[in-house]
């Protein structure tokens, strides 16, 4: 069976802490996928929050998850700090995906625990359509070319 393989760029553009609540494990005593998935979430509003934007505005456009892909490398247990690394890329006429590296600091060293993929739809909530990503987007989220 052929596994997700992400291609995560190697520079990003906001980097923020977390730790690993008592409330991510699952039955295994680990964090699990619908936990990561939370955790994606939060690091994604507090990168739009960096940028000076909200997932329902972002330059006058809202924001609409469209897909996800998570490629999980290894466990994260309660108590783990997360160094999460972010980027904007990819981006079309109106969208563009967030980009995701989690790993976990331990004893100096950071430790490759997740990479993840997040596609993005600009879309117009009062309308109720997909609108245009916003000038200006493109250069305060993603990497400068």
């Amino acid at each position: 069976m052929a596994r997700i393989k992400l291609d995560i760029p190697d520079r990003f553009v906001f980097q923020t802490k977390l730790t690993v609540r008592i409330t991510d494990l699952n039955y295994g005593g680990h964090v699990g996928n619908d936990a990561l998935l939370g955790l994606i979430h939060e690091v994604r509003m507090q990168f739009l929050q960096h940028a000076g934007y909200t997932e329902l505005d972002v330059s006058g456009a809202g924001l609409i998850m469209s897909d996800v892909a998570i490629e999980f490398r290894q466990e994260l247990f309660y108590g783990d700090v997360i160094l999460a690394s972010v980027v904007a890329n990819d981006f079309s006429r109106v969208g563009f995906d967030i980009c995701y590296r989690f790993e976990k600091l331990t004893e100096g060293k950071n430790q490759l625990v997740a990479l993840a993929k997040t596609g993005m739809v600009c879309y117009d909530y009062a309308a109720k359509k997909i609108q245009a990503v916003p000038g200006g987007v493109k250069e305060q989220l993603g990497l400068e070319e």
